[in-house]
């Protein structure tokens, strides 16, 4: 199929997937509701509807699946960017450490401090960790006296791996009655959700949006290789210092609210690839829809699998990407 035909069916197909799911979100839960009830909560309907079913839809699940989108948006455009900085396939969100530093900070608050800021403490505590995992990383790459993506991915693996540790042993050493707590956060999900909330995942998305909207022709230079694209005018050195900056902030807002959910920034971009090709301006909207719908379709079946129950999402997007990976390598492999 020729790839621009192929890329109006996914623009014409996939808001739709994703306006559905989101409308199936708010629907579906523990707690069943039916479609005429949604529709006279945003009155579209005039479907009874009592005020319990009202605060479900406008209170619980509305936020919900605003912050499922954001998310999933915002972590598969830190991936896309960083996999064109880092000229590695592999790179997500979580290159930095970020997601071992946010979950120093949500653990030291699940097993220790307990919420003395209210309900922002696990989200406060979560972005603190996760920025000081990041600036870790950049310092000990900056320290070093050869740069090159692949030393920015050692270091990020190192500090991974230090606050990895400080993270186990908080578990450990804390309130073994708070290890279901702690294992669900690292997990992810999207409980925190909450309307007061959406602005931090705002701001985090926006990030991402003013920095494509600068710097998408450079990405695109980029694309030819550092040579290339020094030799077009770009300042490859500062263009990735803006690129990690902003997808370290971006995703350290993020983790935040949602937890560890790995995956959706590895796999998204990729997928975005076969329908919208490597431009920037073309791919980055594109990934951004797309990750707005995985993670708001894991979302839904993390809720609906073993209701009343619910899975962390990360769950159903971790076995998303180990099935991703191993297509990528058996099809390597068949080449």
């Amino acid at each position: 199929m020729n790839v621009n035909l192929r890329f109006a069916g996914v623009w014409i197909a996939a808001p739709l997937l994703l306006a559905g799911l989101m409308l199936a979100g708010v629907a579906y839960g523990s707690v069943a509701l039916p479609f005429r009830a949604v529709l006279a909560a945003f009155g579209l309907s005039d479907a009874p509807l009592s005020p319990l079913q009202s605060s479900i839809i406008l209170e619980l699940r509305l936020p919900r699946v605003l912050l499922g989108a954001l998310a999933g948006a915002g972590l598969a455009l830190v991936g896309a960017l960083l996999q064109t900085t880092t000229r590695n396939d592999l790179a997500d969100p979580f290159l930095f450490g970020l997601s071992s530093g946010a979950s120093v900070g949500a653990v030291w608050v699940i097993t220790r401090s307990g919420d003395h800021f209210g309900v922002w403490t696990l989200p406060l505590a979560a972005f603190a960790g996760g920025i000081i995992s990041a600036v870790t990383v950049m310092l000990l790459f900056m320290a070093q006296s050869r740069g090159g993506s692949a030393r920015l991915i050692i270091s990020g693996l190192a500090i991974s791996f230090l606050f990895g540790a400080l993270t186990h042993y908080l578990v450990f050493s804390g309130d073994q009655r708070a290890a279901g707590s702690v294992l669900f956060w690292s997990l992810g999900g999207l409980g925190l959700a909450r309307w007061d909330s959406l602005g931090l995942a705002v701001c985090g998305v926006g990030i991402l949006v003013a920095l494509i909207a600068l710097r998408w022709r450079q990405l695109d230079a980029l694309l030819a290789g550092e040579q290339t694209a020094h030799s077009l005018g770009v300042n490859v050195t500062r263009l990735r210092g803006e690129v990690f900056l902003s997808c370290a902030l971006a995703t350290a807002t993020l983790v935040a609210l949602c937890g560890v959910i790995g995956f959706v920034g590895l796999m998204v971009p990729h997928l975005a690839r076969v329908c919208g090709g490597i431009r920037h301006r073309r791919l980055l909207p594109l990934v951004a829809l797309l990750g707005a719908i995985l993670l708001c379709a894991g979302d839904l079946l993390s809720r609906t699998l073993i209701a009343p129950q619910e899975l962390p999402v990360g769950i159903i997007t971790g076995g998303l990407g180990g099935f991703f990976i191993l297509t990528m390598l058996l099809r390597k492999n068949a080449l």
